[in-house]
């Protein structure tokens, strides 16, 4: 008498008739995805986070004007003690290591297209932090690419067999 061990068959088929190698991969690819999605999710907000945060805070540091490398000196000076930049820098970096681990277990080519999502999130942040006018024209183009990242975003996170 063989005892229930994950459904499976003497046949190798689960409980629901698929081979096991086929189920085995579905969870697989359903647990990555599990672990992918929320840090995508990090990376698609503080890239563009960080950016307007950087964008912000060099809008108050810099002159209208610096023709002299003499001129450059105050404006380094104001930067080390805005604390916009140190916000941005922190999100930055938050992006930069949510990225390095997204591409421990996930396909490059599933990561980038999935992250294009921050298109929609530089926008929106650009024109509430930052008072910038976007036209419905780029609208429209942020529109496409979200609509491409849901169709890069229905595939596997990982395609390549790992040991």
């Amino acid at each position: 008498m063989m005892g229930f061990i994950g459904a499976r068959n003497a046949l190798g088929k689960s409980k629901n008739n698929r081979p096991k190698h086929l189920t085995d991969h579905l969870d697989r690819s359903r647990r990555l995805r599990l672990k992918t999605i929320p840090l995508i999710l990090i990376s698609i907000l503080m890239g563009p986070l960080g950016n307007v945060l950087l964008g912000k805070g060099m809008r108050g540091v810099t002159p209208q004007h610096a023709s002299r490398l003499l001129n450059f000196l105050p404006i380094i000076h104001r930067a080390l003690y805005s604390p916009w930049l140190w916000l941005g820098i922190a999100c930055l970096l938050t992006f930069f290591l949510v990225h390095m681990l997204l591409l421990t277990w996930a396909d490059y080519s599933y990561v980038q297209p999935a992250t294009a999502l921050s298109y929609a999130s530089v926008a929106l942040l650009s024109y509430l932090f930052l008072g910038e006018v976007v036209s419905p024209l780029r609208w429209t183009g942020v529109l496409l690419i979200c609509l491409g990242v849901f169709i890069v975003g229905g595939t596997s996170p990982n395609t390549t067999e790992t040991s």
